[in-house]
């Protein structure tokens, strides 16, 4: 396979908002539990980078009130638009080629967006540049190196099929740029950037409806990919489907690390 740019789950297809609403679904108390602990309330400054759904805009926007700011942006603010009244404000960027939206916010958030970046480094560089003095970073990505399973438990051949496509959509990943194994270098990244007080931890969902949920509208948004890729066949994906709709697997995602600190 040749390298591809570009990236992978395009937000203005129609399965994009089922794949937030899912995310939405499986991680939204992780990140809300984290944005708790580190203090995020009234008057705050925050940059949602690579928002795509409007979950945790609209929490942030609850916690800052009408004397903070929620700055959200995306490649793509198709679905965003929905959030964009005061105190947040949606902006289209790239945070691997953009400066950032501006400086000295309080919070910098992203979630499952730095493994899709390319220049990761610029990114991770710009999002802490933003920050002021005593700013928080909060960066939560995948790792689906570190569990590359669809089907943790394969127990027979619906599992097998299942893990052969989540193998197919990983190999469409990298091909793109992504790093299947950025997650569990954020600790590090972190501290060698010069941040205070890191820690990290991860949340690993085993099975629910929402992660067959996701597991089905991303599937559907890239069986083009895999069938023009040679990495599956039309039959192959309508099989997977209607095993996952039939509910007679246990599937997972790829554990999601979370790591934050604080500016110096």
């Amino acid at each position: 396979m040749t390298r591809t740019d570009g990236y992978l789950l395009d937000n203005r297809q129609a399965e994009a908002r089922q794949r937030f609403d899912a995310f939405a679904t499986l991680f939204d108390p992780t990140t809300f539990r984290h944005l708790e602990q580190l203090g995020v309330g009234p008057g705050w400054r925050c940059w949602e980078v690579g928002a795509g759904g409007t979950s945790v805009v609209s929490w942030l926007a609850k916690k800052v009130g009408p004397t903070g700011k929620v700055v959200a942006t995306d490649i793509d603010t198709s679905i965003l638009a929905a959030a964009a009244r005061p105190p947040v404000q949606v902006r289209v960027h790239d945070v691997g080629t953009d400066e950032p939206p501006a400086e000295g916010f309080d919070l910098v958030h992203a979630r499952l967006v730095l493994v899709h970046v390319p220049d990761r480094e610029r990114a991770l560089a710009s999002m802490i540049k933003a920050l002021r003095p005593g700013g928080r970073l909060l960066i939560e990505d995948a790792d689906p190196a570190l569990q590359p399973l669809i089907c943790p438990d394969e127990s027979g051949p619906q599992q097998q099929l299942a893990n052969r496509l989540r193998n197919g959509f990983r190999e469409l990943l990298a091909d793109r740029g992504a790093d299947l194994s950025y997650g569990r270098r954020l600790p590090r990244l972190l501290r060698e950037a010069g941040l205070r007080r890191v820690e990290a931890d991860a949340y690993f969902p085993v099975t629910s409806p929402a992660c067959a949920a996701l597991e089905t509208a991303t599937v559907r948004q890239i069986r083009d990919q895999l069938v023009t890729a040679g990495l599956a066949t039309d039959q192959d994906i309508e099989e997977h489907l209607a095993n996952v709709a039939s509910g007679s697997m246990d599937l997972a995602t790829a554990p999601m690390i979370s790591a934050w600190g604080r500016k110096a």
